[in-house]
């Protein structure tokens, strides 16, 4: 329940109150899908000079490689792309899965051609990276990350391999290789530099998993592993003999202290200090089930297999990375990994100017913090599409609830609905079961999806209350506390409950951008402004409606240009935000533009008033309101009908 200031009518506005976690998730393309994929650009090296010396030779040589190819990405969970001339382009679902089939593919070929000419040798060229990719319906994949695998193949020697720094991070210390740092390469088309490594082994070293492993289901730790711990803010950490019931409920996550990269053991406290802030600032997000500090650094310094290191803590998912110091540079990056198969979820690097290295580490812990949750919370939805419903734990129902929600139609909600009294069937005492109830029940409150909104309303208040009484801990509980405060004009009320939850979960963009709309109605628009663009940055991917709460507080600055540019990037404007348009232009003198805009906002709604937008605002002071009023009447709407 992002949005505050509720339309009381049944018209749909950016306004209201029950826009909760993931109403982004509406908007999606059909054709393309971006993820995280390793890639595997190869090609021949010296070809032009094969070709040259013996034409026929070269292209049956050229058949047997591919055909090397192809039984080698099929054997590590990779798919070919496309085999076009003397290229390979092959997606992998893991890292290891890419590099193992890259070093037995050059195995195999170096083996094949051992008895020709050394000047006759069909030798391949091979640069693997991770990252995102552009991924259309037909398969094909396209983006920076096969551009950048596509220059590391460049960067090879022949019958090498040359891998990203992403790579080396994830997989430094999962094979029987070592990797040489090439250090930073410019290479064309690629903005900054890009960090490469040269995969060295011995003739007789393999990786350390040629034949990827099968998935297994994550099991329930063991009771008794440790003692019990609660972050600040009363998240769940480990605990001993209640672990297993816990972990069922809610994604379950640990993290791997991050390696010191830098060379400089004076820079373990900086490493260090991230990974604890990770953790800690995890723990605040109520939906995730953190393991506990101590248990994380007894891996420290170990050369660790994640599914072996998830399968003893008993979690789902596991972060790790690496922090590098360079001169006045540090470089920290970092994997979310799904244990159960091995895939990588979610990748990112944050490279920045060591001028103050505690304000670095706040500000790369806030990132990495403010994006971890949703990747979880997607990779969550896939398992959940992947169960059948007698198998769902409560979280999931919540889970699944939350995502029909944010389709925002009436047989959804009814839905949702149904799934969140079977969470709370489930387990009675599941507080943000609760919470999630009274959200979705606000939603058909806004929408008029009901026969009585005053009893919708008073069922809202009931299963806040409950929730509030079972954990006055969850962070959603006090966000959504904080919006029905505001539509009621309980100013204190709602200011007291914004605070709970800010400090429950500093990081959630939902409650960001509700700081913002609060200090629009207390008076405070222009702090309001930053708020706002604090939660943007937070969720590049935000919901249309932040633009739109954005124009509104830069209305009550008196920066009208702004609030256009916001509602600029509307798509498909409501009467309202066309009104608030129309008031815009007012205030900026441009009379013709504003009367453009309340003419489509009478046509969208014939029987638009002063008197009914004004009941979506909550100013709490009379001044501020009347202003707003004041200027919708010079751009021409009826005071009432």
């Amino acid at each position: 329940m992002s949005g505050t200031g509720g339309d009381a009518r049944p018209m749909p506005s950016p306004y209201h109150p029950y826009e909760c976690r993931g109403a982004e998730a509406r908007l999606s393309v059909s054709t393309i899908r971006q993820r995280l994929a390793t890639i595997l650009a190869a090609d021949v090296a010296g070809y032009s000079r094969l070709m040259g010396c013996d034409e026929c030779g070269t292209v049956a040589a050229l058949d047997d490689a591919r055909a090397v190819f192809r039984a080698g990405i099929g054997a590590h969970q990779g798919r070919v792309i496309d085999m076009a001339g003397d290229s390979v382009l092959a997606v992998f679902e893991t890292a290891q899965g890419a590099l193992a089939c890259a070093l037995s593919v050059q195995d195999e070929l170096e083996a094949k051609s051992r008895d020709l000419p050394e000047d006759c040798r069909m030798r391949f060229r091979i640069g693997i990276h991770l990252g995102d990719v552009m991924e259309k319906d037909d398969g094909s994949v396209y983006g920076d990350g096969v551009n950048i695998a596509a220059r590391l193949e460049g960067l090879a020697q022949p019958g090498g391999v040359t891998v990203s720094d992403a790579v080396q991070c994830a997989l430094r210390q999962r094979i029987a290789a070592r990797f040489e740092d090439l250090g930073e390469q410019q290479v064309k088309h690629i903005a900054g530099t890009l960090r490469a490594y040269r995969v060295v082994r011995d003739a007789a070293d393999v990786p350390a998993a040629a034949t990827p492993p099968a998935p297994s289901a994550a099991p329930v730790a063991a009771a008794g592993r440790s003692e019990g711990a609660r972050a600040p803010g009363g998240a769940a950490t480990e605990t001993a003999a209640g672990a297993g019931r816990e972990r069922a409920d809610k994604p379950s996550i640990a993290v791997l202290p991050l390696d010191n990269m830098s060379g400089d053991p004076e820079q373990e406290f900086f490493a260090d200090g991230i990974t604890e802030d990770i953790i800690t600032e995890l723990s605040r997000f109520r939906e995730l089930f953190v393991i506990s500090r101590n248990s994380s650094f007894k891996y420290k310094g170990k050369a660790v297999d994640v599914q072996a290191f998830a399968r003893e803590l008993g979690v789902q998912y596991v972060v790790e990375g690496s922090v590098r110091k360079a001169g006045r540079r540090v470089r920290i990056t970092v994997q979310l990994i799904d244990a159960a198969t091995d895939h990588h979820v979610w990748a990112e690097r944050y490279d920045r100017e060591l001028e103050d290295i505690f304000a670095i580490q706040d500000e790369v812990t806030r990132a990495i913090v403010a994006t971890l949750p949703g990747r979880v919370e997607a990779a969550s939805r896939d398992r959940v599409a992947r169960k059948r419903p007698e198998s769902m734990a409560a979280w999931e129902c919540v889970l699944a609830g939350k995502l029909l929600h944010h389709r925002s139609n009436r047989a959804d909600n009814e839905r949702a609905q149904a799934l969140l009294d079977r969470a709370m069937a489930l387990e009675p005492g599941y507080a943000h079961a609760h919470a999630w109830k009274a959200c979705v029940l606000g939603q058909t409150w806004v929408h008029n999806w009901c026969e009585s909104r005053p009893a919708v309303e008073a069922q809202i208040l009931k299963e806040l209350e409950i929730a509030l009484a079972l954990d006055d801990n969850d962070s959603d509980v006090h966000r959504i506390l904080a919006a029905l405060n505001v539509i009621r004009d309980n100013h204190e009320q709602s200011v007291y409950h914004q605070k709970r939850a800010l400090s429950l979960n500093p990081n959630d963009d939902l409650i960001v951008v509700q700081q913002g709309e609060i200090l629009t109605w207390q008076g405070q628009p222009e702090e309001g402004i930053e708020w706002i663009r604090k939660a943007m940055r937070l969720n590049p991917y935000h919901p249309e409606r932040f633009w739109s709460h954005l124009a509104r507080a830069c209305f009550s600055a008196g920066r009208c240009g702004e609030a256009l540019e916001a509602l600029a990037c509307v798509t498909s404007r409501d009467a309202y935000q066309r009104a608030l348009a129309a008031a815009c232009h007012v205030e900026l003198g441009d009379l013709a533009a504003a009367e453009r805009e309340r003419l489509a906002a009478l046509a969208l709604s014939p029987a638009f008033t002063i008197a009914d937008y004004a009941s979506s605002l909550h100013y709490r002071h009379a001044a501020d309101a009347e202003r707003h009023r004041a200027a919708l009447r010079r751009a021409g709407f009826p005071d009432a009908s």
